[in-house]
């Protein structure tokens, strides 16, 4: 018995000081968490939500999660080859070069009115903070940290290791000139050792103004947040970003709900929105969209052209990998709304968005 309980003991201690390791952040504290706790999304202890939203929807549990992962996994999770890209030299971009350049999954870079502004990075090849256990996907590895030029702004929507990676952040740390983020996402930023002075964490609803006709909105989003074995301490967010040609929708992940029609309502019609579309499953869809609620948040939002991103590089859900495309060209196939498509390292054109991009996912095992 003293042997199973020093193995016991041996084994919580070794997790408690794995989680100590520098990936996974530090949750917020002092002044920090007590400007957390004047926010009106925070209830009981954590973020809330708008709506009612547990991670498992009604009906399902972890067990069943469980088993489906270790026993039902789709044999076309992870594609047998190579995903196809381009590679657009982004440190010598004509500065007058309005683009988009998508990375995979959620991850781009932004370049507008000369501003330049990169999302979400995930640049290092994993979307898990143990090496190895969520790689990306052959082809998409196009860029890494030192083909990043020096960027005036980083925006973060949560704080997910999908979203927010360790490992990219400290390599393109000197390039970074100023971070917006969620409340209490600094934590982790300070910890790694961004200055507090770069740093501006955003409630919803609350807006900063960039300069030169640039203004950025902080505003909901269905989903949750956390690193190691802490959930909603820090504030997830959808971006709003206006500039004096574009007005952009960056929605990070959620699930589908009324804030999109609020959204829209009040902040739209948009050019360009960034929808969550991909890692779905009908178990967990109150956290990520399905398919055509994607196409209906699109036309809550009322934009012109839709983008939809979360895919493409990493499997996270149990849908083959090419699901997430497939099925949202279907379901659009009426053409009620414009879905851009543009392969990872492909530039698109942001002063006029009329390219015609393939369908690069077919014929991909």
């Amino acid at each position: 018995m003293f042997i199973l309980l020093l193995t016991v003991a041996a084994f919580f201690l070794g997790v408690y000081f794995y989680l100590q390791l520098p990936q996974f952040g530090k949750p917020p504290a002092g002044t920090r968490l007590d400007k957390i706790k004047q926010s009106p999304q925070y209830r009981d202890g954590k973020f809330q939500n708008q709506s009612y939203t547990p991670a498992l929807t009604e009906g399902y549990s972890y067990a069943e999660v469980m088993y489906q992962f270790l026993f039902k996994r789709n044999p076309k999770r992870n594609p047998t080859g190579r995903i196809p890209s381009v590679k657009t030299d982004l440190l010598n971009l004509p500065v007058d070069r309005d683009v988009m350049v998508w990375f995979g999954h959620s991850s781009y870079f932004i370049q507008l009115s000369g501003k330049k502004i990169l999302v979400d990075p995930v640049l290092s090849g994993n979307a898990s903070p143990i090496k190895g256990s969520n790689k990306s996907f052959a082809g998409t590895e196009m860029y890494t940290a030192d083909e990043i030029p020096n960027i005036d702004f980083l925006f973060i929507t949560h704080d997910h290791y999908d979203h927010l990676d360790h490992q990219t952040i400290i390599k393109i740390k000197s390039k970074v000139g100023r971070i917006i983020c969620g409340l209490g996402v600094g934590a982790h930023l300070e910890h790694w050792g961004f200055s507090a002075s770069m740093i501006t964490e955003l409630d919803w609803c609350e807006a900063i103004d960039l300069g030169e006709g640039f203004k950025l909105t902080a505003a909901p989003s269905r989903h949750f947040s956390g690193r190691a074995s802490k959930r909603n301490n820090t504030l997830w967010l959808s971006m709003i970003l206006q500039t004096p040609t574009t007005n952009l929708y960056l929605g990070g992940d959620s699930g589908y709900d009324k804030h999109f029609k609020e959204i829209g309502e009040k902040y739209g019609p948009f050019d360009l929105a960034l929808l969550d579309n991909g890692q779905y499953d009908v178990r967990w869809n109150l956290i990520h969209a399905m398919p055509a609620e994607v196409l209906q948040a699109a036309k809550d939002l009322k934009t012109r052209k839709l983008f939809p991103v979360h895919s493409g590089k990493f499997a996270m859900a149990n849908h083959a990998w090419d699901d997430p495309l497939k099925t949202i060209s279907a379901l659009n196939k009426a053409g009620d709304l414009d879905i851009v498509t543009p392969m990872i390292g492909e530039a698109m054109n942001l002063s006029d968005i009329q390219q015609d991009f393939k369908a690069w996912w077919i014929g991909v095992d």
